[in-house]
């Protein structure tokens, strides 16, 4: 990924999994708020592309939206059943 506030690359996991007090190690700015998402658009509703997601007024700051995929990412859209269900085989795999 790649920061929107300095440019900086970001190596992220195979996973795109950025938690909510990650940091950019250049400007230290939020990784995980809307202008770091991928679905993140000035043009939608809300300025974002998920028409579920909750409404957010600091798109700046870092927030809880389940939502989120890193810019960048290969990934199109979060699917939380299939995330949970990996999760969950992951943490019973002998």
């Amino acid at each position: 990924m790649k920061c929107v506030f300095c440019g900086e690359k970001i190596k992220v996991g195979i996973r795109d999994q950025i938690g909510r007090n990650d940091t950019c190690p250049r400007c230290n700015r939020d990784l995980r708020c809307c202008k770091q998402c991928k679905l993140y658009a000035t043009s939608a509703y809300n300025d974002c592309r998920e028409v579920s997601a909750q409404k957010i007024t600091d798109k700046e700051r870092s927030n809880f939206c389940d939502y989120f995929v890193p810019n960048g990412s290969k990934r199109k859209k979060v699917n939380r059943t299939l995330d949970a269900r990996r999760a969950l085989d992951a943490l019973f795999a002998k």
